[in-house]
């Protein structure tokens, strides 16, 4: 099962970002939830989980970005 995480970042900084995380093919994609608000889910690959959190943890070096909760959809 994936893991989603929500991050609310500049909204100049959707592309850029959504970018770098797609560089590493495979490990995660970026969805864009809400463009307005700059609200982005990143859904992160279960046998890459560790070296995601790394690269999440050093993007906070370049990004402004904080993890928000985030509800799963009802059934």
């Amino acid at each position: 099962m994936m893991i989603a995480k929500w991050f609310k970042i500049n909204t100049s900084d959707i592309t850029l970002f959504q970018f770098i995380i797609e560089g590493y093919e495979g490990l995660a994609t970026v969805t864009t939830i809400d463009p307005q608000k700059a609200v982005v889910q990143v859904l992160l690959m279960p046998d890459f989980t560790d070296d995601m959190e790394l690269i999440l943890k050093n993007l906070q070096n370049i990004f402004s970005m904080e993890e928000i909760p985030h509800q799963v959809p009802a059934c």
